[in-house]
């Protein structure tokens, strides 16, 4: 796993200096070595993170003749497939890593390589008999990749604080952007929070060469209109094939010249990996978790007894509110982006203890709620759906309780509550977004903080629309299920829990995360699948139950579905809470910023401090506000600084004049 970066300019040099003070700003993302090519109108730089090939698979990497040259961040998981595939077309090799089967890949296929790759990734290679640059991310956006243009440059990084790098940028707020991180949690791809700085979209590739650019679209989710679509056979078989399939992903996902261990949440979707790992390959698989000193977040027996009975060897950290308010900071300057949960915090912290321990790769099981419609939003939009159909009812709406047993204003007998907060938009079953319209006009209420000038600017703007605009013709045709599937694993997975809860917090210490249940060939043999075997009454991933059963902890496989959470108003708020927090919500900070209102924040924080319980909303706004203040204080006015290391390790500067040098940084 690694950092890239580059930068194209055919009128004059790139400077070596330039390049290497962008890889300064990700060198956590590959913190054993860097390089640098510098060619005519290019240059590209990575750091690396050493997981395959530790000793011969240096980047940037170029083909036999040179013509060809790679930055690249990820894992091809079926390399060495793809490298018999290759040596029999009579290719030679240089290395033992993934990143030249990779390049040699490109060079037979061109952008028909990517249909051939099982991995996630985001690379750069530059083309010099064509003078052409070739970008591409990987299917679902496991792996980041941005970019700008200002007319004269193309610039692209791994992450954007190295875009900053540039002298002529000067970052400053898409506010409809803001307008969508605060209605969608994340933004609308190709749309990040920094004006005129975009994120390549995932499962696309892009070309740069004098002519401009050109964004392709190679991969994406689809979900059958029809039952003849569908896949036919019965749960039985789906089940065996599902297994066949899975099974061969986390072998896939093994493959590593380091260590590999696994996170385990004490849910069933991680235990599901757990176990599979065990089957086939650790007998002392090392596993990682993290618990919360708040009981009502913690889900500590769960780990232990799932641990106890796959016999991991297991490390458990526990993370405290004060925790929280005290990497929040750090963990801002890794996201880039607003967020409206802390929940990223202790992931931070769990890969933090795990590089502590030397780990460099961990398997997790994100995905298998989007997959197999395990996250209570799809059970709500059916719930909804059936209620719709008999609007006065006084018992289809006490269904929405089983839901969320740990949100407490929705626990007890308020009919009236259930029906004020769930009714909105009931009849709306025509909205081909009508799963999520509730989150999201619940999200948009925090745009009610916005000051008089934010919302004066966005005067017209509303992001559904945006959003409602680009979706595919196809969309309308799917069921409400796979629309609602579709939607939280395009905008909520790609945007918010793989990058922010995922990449951002594991690589911000050294760690790479693999997905098991993110295998595009698992999405497309569960997105082919009957409601019934994904969701089945209320029974969510009932195909996953059935295949686990006997073989992990009854109690687990039966358990309540919990999201995970963190605390929020508790950890910013007590007699020792870090100064920054007093500072950024003061009534002259607000101010000076200007994009929230003093008074609506000094309202909610009297709220705090009469010891009055906060709403789920409430307890939103402060993250949302908050996290939004630290990101235009770390890259707008920088008034605040990072806890950042910027050395580079062994950097090595490839540098093609007359005659070829090299020389050490």
């Amino acid at each position: 796993m690694c950092g890239i970066v580059g930068i194209i300019n055919y009128e004059k040099s790139i400077p070596a200096d330039l390049i290497k003070s962008m890889l300064s700003k990700i060198q956590y993302r590959g913190p054993d070595e860097s390089g640098i090519y510098i060619g005519k109108s290019v240059g590209l730089g990575n750091v690396r993170l050493s997981i395959i090939d530790l000793i011969s698979g240096q980047q940037p990497l170029s083909n036999t003749d040179k013509s060809l040259w790679i930055v690249y961040n990820g894992e091809i998981y079926n390399y060495i497939e793809l490298r018999e595939e290759l040596v029999k077309l009579g290719y030679k090799f240089q290395t033992n890593s993934d990143t030249e089967v990779l390049l040699l890949l490109y060079q037979e296929y061109g952008e028909k390589c990517l249909d051939k790759i099982n991995g996630q990734f985001a690379f750069a290679i530059w083309d010099k008999t064509k003078n052409q640059l070739f970008l591409a991310r990987d299917r679902v956006g496991i792996r980041p990749l941005f970019y700008t243009d200002t007319g004269k440059e193309f610039i692209f990084g791994s992450e954007i604080k190295a875009i900053l790098e540039y002298p002529e940028i000067k970052p400053e707020l898409d506010l409809n952007a803001l307008s969508q991180i605060f209605t969608f949690w994340t933004t609308i791809s190709p749309y990040t929070v920094f004006k005129n700085i975009y994120e390549l979209p995932p499962g696309c590739y892009m070309r740069i060469s004098r002519k401009g650019k050109e964004i392709v679209k190679y991969w994406q989710l689809t979900f059958p209109e029809s039952e003849d679509e569908q896949y036919t056979g019965d749960i039985t078989t789906a089940q065996e094939e599902f297994h066949n399939l899975f099974l061969d992903s986390v072998k896939l996902r093994l493959r590593a010249d380091v260590p590999v261990a696994a996170y385990l949440s004490g849910g069933i979707d991680s235990s599901t990996t757990t176990s599979y790992i065990k089957q086939v390959a650790y007998k002392n698989l090392n596993t990682y978790s993290i618990g919360f000193e708040d009981r009502e977040f913690d889900e500590t027996s769960y780990q232990e007894e799932v641990t106890g009975y796959l016999k991991t060897k297991h490390i458990a950290f526990r993370c405290s509110n004060a925790d929280i308010s005290k990497y929040f900071p750090n963990v801002i300057w890794h996201t880039e982006i607003p967020v409206l949960r802390t929940a990223p915090v202790p992931m931070y912290l769990l890969s933090k203890n795990v590089h502590e321990h030397n780990i460099k790769v961990v398997i997790t099981g994100e995905g298998a709620d989007e997959v197999l419609a395990g996250y209570n939003i799809f059970k709500e939009a059916l719930i909804r759906e059936f209620w719709s159909k008999y609007p006065d009812s006084k018992y289809r709406p006490l269904l929405l309780q089983k839901l969320y047993p740990y949100v407490k204003q929705f626990q007890g007998k308020n009919k009236n509550l259930l029906k004020f907060f769930f009714g909105y938009k009931l009849s709306e079953t025509n909205s081909p977004v009508y799963s999520h319209l509730l989150r999201w006009h619940n999200t948009s209420r925090l745009q009610s903080y916005f000051s008089q000038d934010l919302q004066s600017s966005l005067s017209g703007y509303n992001p559904l629309n945006e959003l409602l605009d680009n979706l595919s013709g196809r969309f309308n045709n799917w069921s409400l299920l796979s629309r609602a599937q579709w939607l939280e694993t395009n905008i909520f997975m790609s945007g918010y829990l793989l990058s922010s809860q995922g990449d951002r917090m594991a690589m911000a210490n050294s760690v790479e995360g693999r997905y098991p249940f993110l295998d595009h060939r698992v999405i497309e043999f569960c997105s082919r699948l009957p409601v019934e075997f994904k969701l089945r009454g209320l029974n969510e991933k009932y195909l996953l139950k059935k295949l686990m059963n006997g073989k992990l902890p009854e109690s687990i496989l039966k358990r309540s579905k919990q999201a995970y959470r963190a605390p929020i108003s508790n950890s910013f708020f007590s007699e020792n809470s870090p100064g920054y927090i007093d500072e950024l919500l003061s009534k002259s900070s607000i101010s000076s910023y200007n994009i929230f209102d003093a008074k609506a924040i000094s309202k909610l924080l009297t709220k705090k401090s009469s010891g009055a319980e906060f709403s789920e909303t409430e307890n939103m706004s402060i993250a949302a506000i908050l996290s939004t203040q630290l990101l235009v204080g770390l890259f707008i006015n920088k008034k605040l600084k990072p806890d950042l290391k910027q050395n580079l390790k062994n950097c090595k500067i490839i540098q093609e004049t007359i005659p070829q040098t090299q020389l050490n940084c």
